[in-house]
């Protein structure tokens, strides 16, 4: 790859593998959680990292960066700070759009659904299971507000030091926890030379799943 005048070449080629009409089950969750899996399989750096995308109420979108802590049959789950900008946004509108990028493999996934809080239960129980100084970090941060770096220092101090004389105890807060993403719309995209790639798209039709090809 190559910046020439402000111009990307990129002659890189996309020969990792190939996604037939045969290659599809019948639920895109099967194929998603291969194609996880053998992300993880190939060693790959956090391959459960996904940008998830949200609009405001002016219509303006906004990606992040997250890590998806769950993937079954009901959909996709992550945990944040409700009251970020993401949560906010999802509190007024909760179509979400979720993508997967495993570079190395040349496969994509976009995920288009709808966003929700899980139980708090749920949360609780992922919460607790985090590392102390994360759990310290997601209580202290005003997630997405305007800070400085000593003031987050102070936070994080002071919370440190409430719980470690016993006058806090570190549970939850209110303010955090995990949204489940329920899938309308699933494509795969699977880089093919020439840059005809593969590409499949689910979309939910009552209780099953209607398939088809997109052009690349």
């Amino acid at each position: 790859m190559a910046l020439e005048n402000g111009k990307i070449y990129d002659q890189r080629d996309y020969d990792s593998g190939t996604l037939g009409e045969s290659d599809l089950p019948a639920s895109p969750r099967v194929l998603f959680e291969s194609w996880l899996s053998e992300a993880f399989d190939h060693g790959l750096r956090d391959p459960n990292a996904m940008v998830i995308s949200t609009v405001d109420d002016r219509g303006i979108p906004s990606s992040r960066v997250v890590l998806a802590r769950g993937a079954d049959e009901r959909g996709i789950v992550f945990y944040t700070n409700y009251e970020s900008r993401k949560g906010r946004e999802i509190a007024q509108n909760p179509r979400v759009s979720l993508l997967f990028h495993w570079r190395e493999l040349d496969r994509v996934v976009r995920i288009e659904g709808r966003a929700a809080r899980v139980s708090e239960e749920e949360s609780d129980a992922y919460f607790d299971s985090r590392h102390p100084l994360s759990r310290i970090g997601s209580t202290a941060s005003p997630q997405s507000s305007v800070i400085t770096k000593d003031e987050l220092a102070a936070r994080i101090t002071a919370l440190t030091a409430g719980v470690e004389s016993g006058e806090i105890e570190l549970t939850r807060p209110a303010h955090w926890g995990g949204y489940l993403v329920v899938p309308d719309e699933v494509e795969f995209w699977q880089g093919r030379p020439s840059r005809l790639h593969d590409r499949f798209r689910y979309r939910r039709d009552a209780d099953s799943w209607r398939i088809d090809r997109l052009a690349p």
